[in-house]
């Protein structure tokens, strides 16, 4: 990488860190900590996914229109206020607000990094790249969650201040490092900082006229609402009402899942860099409907309970393994299909993609985990299939470079040799194989 994507993956893995301190906490800290009830607590963090299905429509237009780099700075300081905010709040208005301005500033950083590792990469290294910002996000996650679980305490309400305030000064260092990259300006992308494209201009009906767009952001809201939307809802209702597992035993389950992403990361992207993304992608589809099946097993099967929990476990990570096929797919997808003018709209329209797929995910899925289990599993295993169809379907629509950007990247094994000019006069040139 890069001098510019080494500093974005750094301030993208720190922010991730930030993240970690406080999102699997935030439940325990309105509810129990502030002593402001369930009820607020589902309100505060309904509001903090719903903060980002208010500001990603208007996002992909003006990162088009003033670049990447100033709307990530100011959703940076926006987050830190939010974070910051949230830490000192022991009403239900302060800590709903404060909700609403986090989630508002973290879910605009998404697609402004996003179009920033577009900026700074090529179609032979954004695939890579991708991979990089998903396998360091996941890690920063991780050891923030892991680290915070030691700083809280329960009976002390500071100590959930201070994870808050760590989370506000990670949002700042974001800024502060991403605030040294000297983004690229060629011509395509200087009309669509000035405003001036055309494609810029046509917005959404540009985006929704493109066939091949508009199916990737179905497939893409497919994928989040059959695995992320169902992590912490659906499936961990199931897991601790119908497997009978301990909730202790669901932080095991996230921790496997992190450690098989961490740990394949690379090794998938050297199996799947030169194969055609849309079969890698529809191979998760396979990859998850066995996990959701070895799921079923789990809470509908006659064995053991060690059995039903090594089964659990072994669900979220085979989830994790079809993860880290399609960090490297998905994302360089959608940059591979944007034009130059609207590369922040096409980020921004898959993003609010998928957090409506993360709204919806768990209130389809929590209410079925909890009670409907055979139905249940056999509808995720249904949609799991349904993302091996759209991902073939998808692939009849791409051009074989979109599909397989290693063929873009062929070297020539031409090698000059001199020649007596008697000599060259009769000998033919030589001709470039095709690889």
């Amino acid at each position: 990488m890069g001098a510019a994507l080494r500093r974005i993956q750094l301030g993208s893995a720190l922010s991730a860190f930030g993240l970690g301190f406080t999102v699997p906490y935030l439940y325990v800290y309105v509810a129990q900590v502030r002593d402001l009830g369930a009820g607020t607590a589902g309100v505060v963090l309904a509001v903090f996914a719903m903060a980002a299905l208010a500001v990603l429509p208007f996002t992909g237009r003006v990162i088009d229109r003033r670049g990447p780099l100033p709307v990530l700075l100011v959703a940076s300081v926006v987050a830190s206020l939010g974070a910051a905010a949230l830490g000192f709040s022991s009403q239900v208005t302060a800590a709903v607000l404060s909700a609403a301005v986090l989630g508002a500033g973290t879910a605009v950083m998404q697609p402004a990094l996003a179009t920033m590792l577009v900026r700074c990469s090529d179609t032979g290294t954004r695939t890579r790249a991708f991979a990089m910002q998903f396998f360091l996000q996941n890690l920063g996650l991780g050891i923030g969650g892991l680290v915070g679980g030691q700083i809280v305490d329960t009976e002390r309400p500071s100590s959930f201040t201070l994870l808050f305030l760590i989370e506000a000064v990670m949002f700042l260092v974001l800024g502060a490092i991403t605030a040294t990259v000297r983004m690229p300006r060629t011509p395509a992308v200087a009309a669509g900082v000035s405003g001036a494209g055309d494609a810029a201009r046509g917005g959404m009906r540009v985006l929704l006229s493109h066939r091949a767009m508009v199916q990737l952001c179905v497939l893409g809201f497919v994928v989040f609402f059959a695995c992320y939307g169902q992590f912490e809802s659906g499936l961990a209702a199931y897991g601790t009402e119908a497997a009978g597992i301990k909730p202790s035993t669901l932080g095991i389950a996230l921790a496997a899942n992190t450690a098989v992403i961490v740990v394949a990361q690379f090794v998938v992207l050297r199996l799947v860099e030169r194969r055609r993304r849309s079969r890698v992608i529809a191979s998760v589809g396979l990859i998850w409907a066995f996990a959701w099946i070895v799921a079923g097993y789990a809470g509908l099967g006659h064995g053991s309970q060690t059995m039903a929990t090594a089964a659990m476990i072994s669900t979220y990570a085979l989830f994790g393994l079809g993860e880290s096929m399609l960090s490297p797919t998905v994302a360089p997808l959608v940059a591979d299909l944007a034009p130059e003018s609207m590369v922040g709209q096409y980020n921004s329209a898959f993003a609010l993609c998928k957090q409506l797929a993360l709204a919806v995910g768990p209130a389809v899925g929590g209410p079925m985990g909890a009670s409907l289990h055979g139905p249940y599993i056999a509808t995720f295993v249904l949609f799991s299939l349904g993302i091996t169809v759209l991902a073939l379907r998808l692939g009849r629509r791409l051009t074989p470079v979109q599909d397989q950007p290693s063929l873009a990247v062929v070297p020539s094994r031409v090698v000059a040799v001199s020649m007596p000019e008697s000599a060259s006069a009769e000998v033919p040139a030589p001709v470039a194989a095709v690889h």
